[in-house]
């Protein structure tokens, strides 16, 4: 949809859309495959079952199993998980957070196993047994056959290994490695389907295996503290709070109010679970996406290893509407050779859009792992670069002009189905705001 044909065109131009809007977020079936129902095994009906639940359950899932770690470790009061020196005291510059690449891999010790991967005893509970007998290998196998999403690939990823965001002089570090985005459901998704098993009260399909009885919980606790990043493989996201900025408010004679709280709004995304893997039947900030090259040839992963290119090509795709496909998979991406990629990086270089670091942290259901980042643009500039902002994307629903007000954070962070990490970064996004909105 383009011109005044897209609803989303009111909404980028500063009219608040109705808030209502933000608290219907529906949770569909997604699309199945495989065999017919009647021709399941009990133990796919079970997880086919338990995984329905999941899908249905997961915002109140998430917060019983923030409960299951310690107080201190939640982000601003929201059910997010982090590490001490994974929330800077003040927001960082993008710029300022280095970022290293060692394609190798950590090798086992003896005092640091390889990582859990989910596909050993540990994960039988989830991985149910075919007709023939065998056990289902990985829990994305399961996914395929069973309860298949719309965007479901295995794409190569930068797995993160190791951050600090609380380092000297306001800056932080991220080192990578490489992985796939398959692993971390394996072990995110297969965890979360374990807990909501247990709160069903549902008893894991193991084939009689004592090592996958002995604990409710084997695989959560073979994979210890969330924030252990060599623990599992940690795929990270970048989620990104946009918020539009219109200080034409400051001018108009006689207000009363502040730029802060009036003349700024956030953009929403409302996921729809027919079409991803991830948190399907929530809300988060948008754009979000997994930090990846963005296709598997060997060129792109050292062309894509760069955080505002990730974040810029998210921003295309769930604002735009564009699709994933840049042609890398015959020559990487020209980003200055990109309109839309020079305009924006021309507008950060200027000051119109401010790009900022708020923290790093962990889905206590999924242990999904997700970098805070913060993009303010000024009204104009994002009225130009989104005039044809979309509704619906591949991925779900963009809810734009939501209010960034006190009234507005304390619904969504309280009341509203968020995300953990969407929730955890619109409440430190409001504690930093005279910094942020300056």
């Amino acid at each position: 949809m383009t011109g005044s044909d897209s609803p989303g065109d009111a909404a980028a131009s500063g009219t608040p859309v109705n808030e209502a809007q933000v608290g219907k977020a529906q949770v569909g079936e997604a699309p199945r495959g495989g065999a017919s129902r009647e021709a399941r095994t009990a133990g796919e009906r079970e997880w086919a079952r338990v995984r329905g639940e999941l899908r249905r359950r997961r915002f109140e899932l998430a917060l019983t199993a923030a409960q299951e770690y310690p107080a201190a470790s939640r982000v601003a009061g929201t059910p997010l998980l982090a590490a001490p020196r994974w929330i800077p005291p003040r927001p960082l510059h993008l710029a300022d957070v280095a970022i290293d690449l060692d394609p190798g891999t950590t090798a086992p010790t003896g005092s640091r196993p390889g990582p859990v991967t989910g596909r050993g005893p540990s994960g039988e509970g989830v991985r149910p047994l075919r007709a023939d007998g065998r056990r289902y290998e990985a829990y994305t196998a399961v996914m395929a056959e069973l309860d298949r999403p719309a965007v479901f690939a295995d794409l190569p990823t930068y797995r993160l290994r190791e951050a600090d965001l609380s380092l000297p002089g306001r800056s932080g570090r991220l080192t990578f490695g490489l992985g796939s985005y398959f692993d971390a459901i394996d072990v995110g998704e297969a965890c979360a389907h374990e807990f909501a098993a247990r709160e069903l009260g549902a008893r894991p399909d193991t084939g009689g295996s004592p090592a996958a009885t002995a604990d409710e919980l084997p695989l959560r606790r073979a994979v210890g503290e969330p924030w252990d990043l060599l623990r599992r493989p940690a795929n990270l996201a970048i989620s990104t709070l946009t918020i539009r900025l219109d200080r034409s408010a400051d001018r108009t004679p006689g207000s009363s109010t502040s730029s802060s709280s009036t003349s700024s709004s956030i953009l929403l995304h409302r996921r729809d679970p027919a079409k991803v893997g991830h948190a399907g039947g929530l809300l988060q900030v948008v754009p979000a996406g997994i930090f990846q090259p963005s296709g598997p040839a060997d060129w792109n992963v050292r062309n894509d290893f760069d955080l505002w290119r990730c974040i810029t090509r998210e921003y295309s795709e769930e604002l735009l509407g564009t699709a994933e496909e840049y042609g890398s998979d015959q020559r990487p991406i020209a980003y200055d050779a990109w309109p839309f990629a020079a305009e924006l990086t021309r507008a950060a270089r200027s000051g119109d859009v401010r790009v900022s670091v708020l923290g790093l942290g962990v889905d206590p259901l999924t242990f999904a792992t997700d970098l805070l980042v913060v993009a303010v643009f000024e009204a104009p500039v994002f009225d130009t670069l989104f005039a044809r902002l979309v509704t619906l994307n591949s991925e779900g629903t963009v809810l734009a002009g939501v209010p960034f007000t006190a009234a507005g954070v304390e619904r969504l962070v309280g009341q509203e189905r968020v995300q953990a990490a969407g929730a955890a970064l619109i409440a430190l996004a409001w504690q930093h705001r005279d910094e942020l909105l300056a």
